[in-house]
């Protein structure tokens, strides 16, 4: 009977030691990152490093004339924007997309064919018909970003109405913002 007993002790005794060894490296992990990076993260800032990440919550589903009542105006509300039917809580840069912010044309609506074409006016839609496959690249860029962004995250889908199919392509823009060099 004794030698069960020395056999659970060693367990217990290898557990605990196990235990203690992972404190210190994870211990010396971090203290290492914030020494050298002054960020607890080595210096990642991404999807992983948001709270709400981790934090489950049920999908909402809104309707374009639901989801117009989060552009920023109202200071009580959460700020949403759309691109693709999928929606993002962009509160934390309610300085760009909140009320006289420069992104604000994106805030509670899908204007997903604004960010692909840079037409700031008249393509503020989510009708991407029409557009190429490299342009629709770019779209899916634009949903990465906003998928692994450390500052927004995804809180539900937007239902649209149905495009009518004799409804025209949207002409393109001629006051389209270039891009960056």
């Amino acid at each position: 009977m004794a030698k069960i007993s020395e056999i659970k002790e060693k367990k217990s005794s290898l557990l605990s030691s196990g235990l203690i060894a992972l404190t210190w490296t994870l211990l010396f992990f971090f203290l290492g990152s914030y020494l050298i990076t002054e960020s607890w993260t080595w210096g990642y800032r991404g999807k992983w490093t948001n709270i709400n990440t981790y934090i489950p919550r049920q999908e909402l589903i809104f309707t374009d004339a639901e989801l117009s009542q989060y552009d920023g105006t109202d200071r009580t509300k959460p700020i949403y924007l759309a691109i693709d039917g999928d929606v993002y809580d962009v509160s934390q840069g309610a300085g760009w997309y909140g009320k006289g912010g420069s992104y604000h044309h994106f805030a509670g609506r899908d204007a997903a064919r604004a960010y692909i074409t840079g037409c700031f006016e008249d393509h503020l839609t989510h009708d991407v018909r029409g557009l190429t496959p490299d342009q629709l690249k770019g779209l899916d860029h634009w949903k990465k970003f906003y998928n692994s962004s450390h500052k927004y995250h995804k809180v539900g889908r937007v239902l649209h109405d149905p495009i009518p199919e004799d409804a025209p392509i949207p002409k393109p823009c001629k006051t389209a913002v270039g891009q960056k060099p």
